[in-house]
């Protein structure tokens, strides 16, 4: 009995290991939001996303701010 058992736990690992490896992650959108700073400042993350505009880093940003952190975040 014991030995079936090992041959079922180590199966069900190397399916889940095998499982693992096969995934692969989802591709980024273009449009996609994504996480592009963290300041104290509302006027240094509005300096931020406007310079991102202007050197073409993103098309539009958004300065959010995260009560339970106490920073803005910019999402681009």
């Amino acid at each position: 009995m014991r030995k079936v058992r090992a041959v079922l736990v180590s199966a069900v690992v190397v399916l889940g290991v095998s499982l693992t490896i096969g995934a692969t992650p989802a591709q980024a959108d273009e449009s996609a939001v994504r996480l592009a700073g963290v300041f104290r400042d509302y006027s240094e993350c509005e300096r931020i996303g406007t310079k991102g505009i202007a050197q073409n880093w993103w098309d539009d940003y958004s300065c959010v701010w995260e009560p339970r952190y106490g920073y803005y975040f910019l999402y681009a």
